[in-house]
């Protein structure tokens, strides 16, 4: 996607062949700032503290700190702490492990005078890897806009697409997963406009999508959390699409918290609600997302402090709560798969169960 007119990726290697760099997604949308990493820590410190964020960006994030290891230190017991130290960083998303475990089986058996080599290059293969899903999500996700235009188009003019959190570009290595088919269908010329839920504690939506969808000319609306429910009340949505952080064998959905209740009245106005996810996202592992996917509980100062730009241009952090009132900041919540109208994947929109989804992974355990 584009940046000012120029084209950027979310994480890459700088031209010395090693240094990554990635953009501060902490300091959107008032400023566009890139840093450096050079030590596993810093890759580890980007996830932990949302530099990155987004499933498959943190498991892209994830690889390059497994390549900045093994540059300084190739040795095993190294592999080892470098796994360990990044797994650690998030628990919600899947991505993470799976490119932590894609990365140390391929290391396990390498020498480690070319470990360093082989982790660089693998991991521009799940970055690159990484595009081509998020571009193949978006070209099926674009049909089912395509099609609720072809039905409806001229009763309000446009297609009104309600998403919640950030699964735009800056969740990914390119392209997004959720917002894919919308970009794919505004570069289509079909006429359409996101709802674009603010989405606390974190407001992911409001600094991060709309800043996003503005970049690219898409129009958008931003709006409280708690609107969703009155648009679709009213006939304003057309659709809803999100990600998901990790997808169960059964199609249950483990997504930014606010999501679940999104579904609920998705369900209850017969809205459409489709979750896009790219093919590592799903963990085969596990079935029952309300009994088996660990929910990330984040500090509490997420949810009692809140920084933006002053009228005079500076950015200031406020506390929003009284001194002494305690916050609970779950981070995730789970929708069930009976909420879930389709899963847009690289392969194809399946049902969510999991019938749908080895429908269109055969291959999976």
């Amino acid at each position: 996607m584009k940046v000012n007119g120029t084209p950027t990726r979310t994480i890459w290697v700088e031209e010395d062949g090693w240094t990554v760099r990635i953009i501060d997604q902490t300091r959107l949308p008032h400023d566009f700032v890139t840093v450096p990493l050079t030590t596993m820590d810093d890759a580890a410190t980007a996830i932990r503290d949302m530099l990155v964020r987004g499933a498959p960006l943190i498991g892209a994030t994830a690889a390059y700190g497994m390549c900045l290891a093994m540059r300084a230190d190739p040795s095993d017991a190294n592999l080892d702490a470098a796994y360990a130290a990044l797994y650690a960083t998030r628990p919600t998303a899947v991505n993470l492990r799976w490119a932590l475990d894609d990365l140390r089986a391929i290391l396990r058996n390498t020498r480690p005078d070319e470990r360093a080599v082989s982790a660089y290059r693998r991991t521009a293969d799940i970055c690159d890897d990484d595009v081509a899903i998020c571009s193949a999500i978006g070209d099926h996700g674009r049909a089912v806009i395509e099609e609720i235009w072809q039905e409806d188009k001229g009763s309000r003019g446009r297609v009104n697409v309600l998403t919640h959190c950030n699964a735009g570009w800056l969740a990914t290595v390119d392209w997004g997963t959720a917002i894919a088919p919308i970009y794919k269908a505004h570069d289509a010329g079909i006429p359409v406009h996101v709802w674009v839920d603010e989405t606390r504690p974190r407001n992911q939506g409001a600094s991060l999508t709309a800043w996003e969808l503005r970049e690219h000319g898409v129009p958008h609306t931003v709006i409280v959390d708690n609107v969703g429910g009155h648009l679709m009340q009213h006939g304003e949505v057309d659709l809803c699409i999100v990600g998901t952080d990790r997808t169960t064998a059964g199609g249950d959905v483990c997504n930014k918290i606010g999501t679940y209740l999104k579904a609920l009245a998705a369900h209850d106005n017969g809205v459409p609600f489709y979750v896009a996810l790219p093919g590592p996202t799903i963990d085969w592992t596990i079935t029952d997302g309300l009994k088996d996917v660990p929910i990330e509980q984040r500090d509490a100062g997420e949810v009692t402090r809140m920084t933006g730009r002053t009228d005079d241009g500076r950015i200031e952090t406020v506390t929003l709560t009284p001194q002494g009132s305690p916050a609970a900041n779950y981070a995730f919540d789970v929708t069930p798969a009976r909420l879930v109208t389709g899963l847009i994947t690289e392969r194809g929109i399946a049902p969510a169960s999991e019938g749908g989804l080895r429908g269109l992974y055969p291959e999976a355990p």
